[in-house]
């Protein structure tokens, strides 16, 4: 117990420092919480607040939120070429930034890092590992990482996830992710290793042959993957007539892309387990953001400073006010490749705190991701989101395959377009008048080829690994 205590004081020393977080000393407290788990039953409270931090007074979080802000943005200007160059332009004093004054920074978008990644690598840092963005959304992003990430960022996330009881030993987790999102992959497969679990890397293959591995010999407990993939394995579940008696999840974690709620039902009464929408992002990693029982989006204040603006001008906007999500990844959390102000593009509805009375209540809320700002389209003066969009599709019939569609202005009208392929059984009247009854009086078009997908937007579950897995004959 003394060993667990020092080891506890060292991580506590180095996050208030700021100073590099030793991950051989991470290690060993996963193992201390992985005994007393097995002992006990339950971590210790002061082991908790190592991971949630204390946020919920708001004086101590603002304050602690202010000192991790100078740190990172002083260590980006001296030691990124891009934020010397941008910071120095605009002359901004890193010293002086805080949470009221973080604003005068520009933010920091996909084109700046596409276009000088190599500037944003820091000064002496070794590169490591490179992983990249899934291109669902435009050009694929390139990130890099170093030996220290590569190996901080999962015992991180395994030493929270065994806290919370997200993973336990004994788990067994199997991924469908996408093989290009390599930072991804390594951090689940290091999280079960440092966790004591298994873990089944099966990328996206045929939806089928994960439903079957799923349900084989070795039985995952844990689920991984994105909503549009997903959506496949409950569509091939159903075809095969399995339900929640032919396997034994007790976790389905989607993230990357809209979850509507049809969808998550779908899923948990199809694979016995519930279905929890995170946040994950490559560019910001190892920021995240866990949903709680009322459905609010709460994202890690520990790792990372998050902002809910106005993409055209970078400020914040109020209560009940849409707005893109925006993060600044911490040092010593981030080290490689910092960004400042990353605008993910992601669009929320911003929370009062006063609003929030959830178990999380202490950790400011968003609504869940309604889609990405450049899916938008508006409506009499009001924008559309592709969430309301994927929450009628998929409350059509939740189990034929991902939401797949395009929404955008034509004529002066709102158009939805659809494949021609649609399974829903019900003509463009009666679709039109589902849409109208939420709210969404737009025009629809259908593709006249069946295969046909419209372009606009992408899902992940398109992002096919080319293999010869496929057990159907």
């Amino acid at each position: 117990m003394f060993e667990t205590g020092v080891r506890q004081l060292r991580m506590a020393w180095s996050i208030l420092r700021g100073v590099p977080i030793s991950p051989g000393n991470l290690e060993r407290l996963i193992e201390d919480a992985r005994a007393t788990l097995r002992e006990f039953g339950a971590p210790g409270e002061d082991v908790e607040q190592l991971i949630d931090g204390p946020f919920a007074d708001p004086d101590m979080r603002r304050h602690l939120q202010d000192t991790s802000l100078r740190r990172t943005v002083k260590r980006a200007a001296r030691l990124s070429p891009y934020y010397r160059e941008v910071l120095a332009a605009r002359s901004i004093n890193p010293a002086a930034v805080t949470t009221q004054s973080i604003e005068s920074l520009p933010l920091t978008g996909k084109s700046d890092v596409l276009s000088r990644t190599t500037d944003f690598i820091t000064d002496g840092s070794r590169p490591f590992l490179s992983t990249r963005s899934t291109g669902t959304t435009g050009q694929p992003v390139t990130i890099w990482m170093s030996r220290y990430e590569a190996e901080l960022w999962p015992a991180v996330a395994a030493l929270a996830g065994l806290l919370r009881g997200e993973i336990i030993e004994g788990d067994s987790m199997q991924v469908n992710v996408s093989s290009r999102a390599t930072a991804a992959v390594q951090q689940n497969v290091n999280v079960c290793r440092l966790a004591g679990a298994t873990c089944h890397v099966l990328g996206l293959i045929p939806a089928r042959d994960s439903v079957i591995n799923l349900a084989g010999p070795f039985p995952p407990t844990l689920l991984a993957t994105y909503p549009s993939y997903l959506a496949e394995m409950v569509q091939a579940a159903s075809r095969m007539g399995l339900g929640p008696s032919d396997f034994r999840l007790r976790r389905i974690d989607c993230g990357g892309e809209v979850l509507s709620t049809p969808l998550a039902a779908a899923a948990a009464e199809t694979f016995g387990a519930p279905v929890t929408d995170i946040f994950a992002m490559t560019e910001v990693l190892p920021v995240s953001g866990r949903t709680c029982s009322h459905g609010h989006l709460h994202h890690d204040l520990n790792t990372g400073f998050v902002e809910v603006v106005d993409p055209a001008t970078g400020l914040g906007v109020g209560p009940g006010e849409l707005g893109s999500v925006t993060i600044t990844p911490y040092f010593p959390y981030r080290e490689c490749m910092p960004l400042l102000r990353y605008d993910t593009r992601d669009m929320v509805i911003r929370l009062a705190e006063d609003d929030v009375a959830c178990e999380l209540a202490g950790m400011p809320a968003t609504s869940a991701i309604l889609g990405k700002a450049d899916q938008l389209a508006m409506l009499q003066g009001r924008p559309v989101t592709p969430r309301q969009i994927v929450e009628v599709i998929d409350s059509l019939a939740p189990i034929s395959g991902p939401a797949r569609f395009g929404l955008e202005q034509a004529g002066g009208q709102t158009v939805l377009r659809l494949p021609g392929s649609t399974p829903w059984g019900l003509d463009d009247d009666a679709l039109r008048d589902r849409l109208a009854r939420a709210g969404l009086a737009v025009r629809v078009e259908r593709s006249s080829q069946p295969q046909d997908r419209p372009s606009g937007r992408k899902v992940r579950a398109d992002l096919r690994e080319i293999t010869f897995t496929s057990q159907e004959p």
